[in-house]
């Protein structure tokens, strides 16, 4: 027998059953990266995730003869839809075996609790901010998750999903570039030399992680204005910014990170990361005792970088600054002599210019998160 039981977020258990339903999906699958139980915990505690300032979560389990089976969370991002004028809910969270019934109760539930409120139009895999994955995978399976920053499932997903009347809204590629092929082409180099020497626009270095931390608040000032034309944008809290900036430093090597200025203002940035992903799997979602410092040593073994967060300014867009960040970076990862492996995570195909860029750096194309949408007026 089939149930479909709310998760009451106060009750310990049952926070606990979903946190950790997917680890025993995904117990035998080489290529899952576990989520470190600190933040997976903390997306289902409101007094500790800034998104329960504003919008409204709600998680659903599939229980199947007293055994989890599914999992699913409804959301309503109420800024989102008061930025872009719009009604529509959000799903993620979605983990399910391979169970079409067990799919569907879970996906109608979503349906009525997106019905309820007057919202017209669900839309995901969509999470709770930036730091949250976009998109089904339906395409690159057989390599690992990228850390927590893109999201992994069985190919079963895309069948399952697109059985409830979804249809696609926006796909998220990622790109993989070859260490003996990443090269920054000539046209690019002379881009960003020329943009240097005009003047307007310098490459700010920082000498630790320190420096790079009294900069944070700029940085994420920074992030919040570079994508107010992507799809996925809606005006972030200070609260936000400060969660968003508190995370990527966290894991961020000061000499993995690049920002444009112009005067004393960030309006450029590029986030690039040791691929810790290995020592995630270890670590099974646990810090301490092990956890913690296996992940500092694989930041010394890693042979893979992964870059997660490129943004320009809109009113700074075509003078160079792509060109900047791309050129700085690359003289990075070769100056670094570690890595063999580059990997350009998660660039939604309505980012003209990122795509643009992709290409020009010889980018493969190696995974693809897509994004669904239905109707259910």
């Amino acid at each position: 027998m089939l149930n479909i039981e709310k998760v009451d977020t106060d009750n310990k258990s049952q926070v606990k059953r979903f946190v950790r339903m997917p680890h025993v999906l995904y117990k035998n699958c080489p290529q899952w990266v576990p989520p470190l139980d600190i933040d997976a915990y903390a997306q289902l505690d409101a007094r500790k995730h800034p998104f329960y300032e504003h919008s409204e979560v709600e998680f659903f389990l599939a229980v199947r003869d007293g055994r989890d089976v599914g999992r699913i969370a409804a959301i309503e991002n109420k800024p989102f839809n008061a930025y872009h004028e719009v009604k529509e809910a959000d799903f993620y969270f979605f983990e399910c075996e391979n169970d079409p019934e067990a799919a569907a109760a879970l996906f109608g539930v979503v349906f009525e609790w997106a019905k309820k409120r007057g919202l017209t139009r669900v839309i995901g895999p969509k999470g709770m901010g930036p730091l949250d994955g976009y998109g089904v995978l339906v395409f690159g399976h057989e390599h690992r998750q990228t850390m927590t920053m893109l999201n992994y499932n069985f190919p079963y997903y895309q069948a399952l999903v697109e059985a409830q009347g979804f249809e696609k809204e926006v796909d998220f590629v990622s790109c993989f570039l070859p260490a003996d092929q990443f090269k920054i082409p000539e046209r690019v180099q002379r881009i960003a030399e020329r943009a240097l020497e005009r003047g307007g626009l310098q490459v700010k270095k920082f000498k630790d992680k320190k420096e790079l931390r009294q900069w944070a608040a700029r940085i994420g000032e920074a992030y919040n204005k570079a994508f107010v034309n992507n799809w996925e944008y809606y005006p972030f809290t200070p609260r936000e910014i400060e969660f968003v900036v508190d995370n990527i430093m966290t894991v961020a090597d000061h000499r993995l990170i690049k920002i444009i200025t112009h005067d004393k203002d960030v309006v450029g940035f590029l986030f690039a990361f040791h691929d810790v992903s290995a020592a995630l799997q270890r670590a099974k979602g646990k810090l301490l005792p092990f956890g913690l410092p296996d992940l500092l040593l694989e930041m010394r073994r890693t042979h893979t970088v992964s870059v997660n967060g490129i943004g320009i300014l809109p009113e700074f867009q075509g003078h160079g600054g792509n060109a900047i960040l791309y050129y700085e970076m690359g003289k990075t990862l070769l100056e670094f002599n570690q890595f063999e492996h580059v990997e350009m995570t998660q660039v939604a195909e309505t980012t003209r210019q990122m795509r643009a860029d992709l290409q020009n750096l010889n980018g493969v194309e190696y995974k693809n998160n897509r994004v669904y949408h239905k109707n259910i007026e």
